[in-house]
């Protein structure tokens, strides 16, 4: 049923990815993180060089960055990981914080890829930092986010910016685990990528490896509305169609 005002008129919500985002936040501010933002149009610098980005990878390529045209050197950002060295470069460890955002990235859209989406990123910075804070950490988030039956495991991977580095899996939504179409039988979706922050993006920021350590993750908000309520194509939600955000 619609909700109507006062005059008879159509009430206003909230886009379901709004109100995720709004939960995400909320569920690590209540872990005692910080949030903070930043510029969604950044230097090379900031988005590649300073989180140890190799120049020949391929991520710098046109086939996944939006470079701006007449301006040497910048790009519409293709993560919120930047966000990490501009705020590292100001603060003085330990901290905590996540960064909500929009990123971009010059692919083909499909039912789970698009061009502009939104993201969450976390950093955490101190004197004994291990994976093991990663894990409990991301583990509350996702009980708190899906509930308290999820399960959580990691598979190691690689990012330039972190090491080691990790795939984050969840149990699937859809069948507890026990194996279905949606997760292709594995009882596990993937939903974000993590790991310890690599002593070259410490350094790019002037914090001494040898006296901190950090963890770093970072997910699609997007998706974890697509598995929250059970979306099967992300253009859905960019469509603007009434019929889908009217059941929210």
């Amino acid at each position: 049923m619609i909700e109507t005002n006062e005059n008879g008129g159509q009430k206003g919500h909230l886009h379901p990815v709004t109100q995720v985002l709004r939960e995400v936040v909320d569920s690590f501010v209540a872990m005692g993180f910080e949030v903070a933002d930043g510029p969604e149009v950044e230097s090379e610098h900031y988005n590649f060089d300073a989180l140890n980005v190799p120049k020949d990878h391929p991520a710098r390529d046109m086939q996944d960055t939006f470079w701006v045209k007449d301006v040497p050197q910048t790009v519409l950002r293709t993560h919120t990981s930047s966000v990490q060295i501009r705020y590292m470069e100001a603060h003085e460890a330990p901290f905590k914080i996540i960064v909500p955002g929009k990123v971009f990235r010059y692919e083909a859209t499909d039912a789970t890829h698009e061009t502009q989406f939104y993201q969450i990123e976390g950093l955490v910075v101190g004197p004994d930092i291990t994976l093991a804070h990663l894990k409990h950490t991301l583990y509350e988030f996702y009980k708190r986010l899906y509930g308290n039956d999820v399960k959580i495991r990691m598979r190691p991977s690689y990012f330039p910016f972190v090491e080691p580095g990790v795939e984050i899996d969840i149990s699937c939504m859809k069948c507890g685990g026990s194996g279905c179409n949606v997760c292709k039988q594995t009882g596990f979706i993937e939903v974000m990528g993590a790991g310890m922050v690599h002593p070259n993006v410490l350094r790019s920021a002037n914090i001494d490896p040898r006296k901190f350590k950090g963890f770093a993750f970072g997910g699609g908000i997007d998706r974890m509305v697509m598995l929250k309520y059970g979306i099967d194509d992300i253009r859905l939600v960019y469509s603007g169609d009434l019929r889908l955000v009217n059941q929210f």
